[in-house]
C-alpha cells in the first residue's frame, strides 16, 4: 500500500508521525473518506467541501487548495492497485508541546492520505438485510464536524457488535433520530422517504445527498423532519447509507421486525437508482 504523508508518497510501513502530534495527544484533527469507482473519486467536490467545513469547525486552515487536493488524490489512486478504492484523508493541527491551547505561532499541519480496496455490499446481504439496535446519542454537539476523536462512535458501534448487529441507530435523549454510528438512516412510511434534516447533531452525508437528489429526480416522495423512535420502529422499511457501505436494508431493530421483516420495494428502487448512477456517472457504462 502506498500512502501520502506530509509531502511524500511512500510505502505504509515507512510512514511515521511524532508522538507529540496533536492528533495522537488530543485527537485534534479531522478526516474524510472518499469512495473511488473505476479509479474515479465519487463526488470529489462534495467530499472536499465537507472536509473544508470540518477544518473550519476546528479553526484549522486548509493546508492545500482544492486543486492540489485533487492532484494528490489522483496520484494516490494511480499508485494503488484496486480499481475500486476508498481514500482516507487525515489532517491534524501538527506537532507541538502538549498544551491545550492551539500552538502559537501555528505549526505545520500533519497531512496523511491512504487508500484501501473498496468492497461493495454482497448481493446476499442486500436480499436478506441486516439488524440494528438503538441507543441514546451521547456524543458531543458538533457531530457535523468529521473529527478524528471517534471514541463515542466506537463505543456505540461496539454495542451493535456485541448484539451481533450491523449498526447502532442513535436518538437524542431517546426522543428523535439523528443517525447511525457511521451511517445516515432513512425511514419509509407509505412509500415516502423520511430522514432527519441536516443539523449540528449529525454528519452531512454525501451519499445521503445523492440519495435525496435521486429520489426527487425520480418522483419518490421525501420528507425531512424529526423522527421519533416509535415512528422508526413502526416503519414499513428502514435502510442505512454511507460512503463505504452504500445502501443496506435494516430488517430488524432491537429484536423487532421492521415491516414484514424483509427488504422492501422502496429500498430496492433507491438502490437500483444509486447503482445506475454509479454505472453511468462514475464508471461511464
Amino acid at each position: 500500500m502506498t500512502v501520502y504523508l506530509n509531502g511524500s508518497f511512500m510505502p505504509i510501513e515507512q510512514a511515521q508521525v511524532p508522538v507529540l502530534d496533536r492528533g495522537f495527544i488530543f485527537g485534534d484533527g479531522v478526516y474524510e473518506v472518499i469512495p473511488v469507482y473505476s479509479r474515479r473519486p465519487f463526488r470529489l467536490d462534495g467530499h472536499l467541501s465537507r472536509l473544508q467545513n470540518s477544518l473550519d469547525g476546528i479553526r484549522l486552515p486548509n493546508p492545500y487548495a482544492k486543486e492540489h487536493w485533487a492532484d494528490l488524490i489522483a496520484e494516490l489512486i494511480e499508485r494503488n492497485a484496486s480499481e475500486d478504492q476508498y481514500l482516507y484523508l487525515h489532517i491534524t493541527r501538527g506537532v507541538a508541546q502538549r498544551d491545550h491551547p492551539f500552538p502559537c505561532p501555528p505549526v505545520q499541519p500533519t497531512v496523511f492520505l491512504m487508500s484501501s480496496p473498496l468492497n461493495t455490499p454482497p448481493a446476499q446481504l442486500l436480499q436478506s438485510g441486516v439488524s440494528a439496535i438503538t441507543a441514546t446519542d451521547n456524543r458531543w454537539l458538533r457531530c457535523d464536524i468529521k473529527a478524528i476523536s471517534l471514541l463515542p462512535n466506537l463505543l456505540l458501534r461496539q454495542l451493535a457488535v456485541d448484539a451481533d448487529c450491523s449498526e447502532t441507530i442513535l436518538f437524542r435523549e431517546d426522543l428523535y433520530l439523528t443517525e447511525g454510528t457511521a451511517s445516515n438512516i432513512f425511514v419509509v412510511r407509505n412509500g415516502c422517504l423520511l430522514t432527519p434534516p441536516k443539523s449540528h447533531l449529525m454528519l452531512p452525508g454525501v451519499t445521503y445527498d445523492v440519495l435525496l437528489e435521486l429520489a426527487v429526480a425520480h418522483g419518490v416522495s421525501v420528507e425531512m423532519r424529526q423522527i421519533s423512535k416509535d415512528e422508526l420502529l413502526a416503519a414499513d422499511e428502514l435502510f442505512l447509507t454511507s460512503s463505504t457501505r452504500e445502501l443496506q436494508p435494516i430488517i430488524r431493530v432491537d429484536g423487532q421486525a421492521i415491516g414484514n421483516g424483509r427488504p422492501g420495494a422502496v429500498f430496492a428502487r433507491m438502490n437500483e437508482l444509486y447503482q445506475s448512477f454509479k454505472r453511468e456517472v462514475m464508471r461511464g457504462v
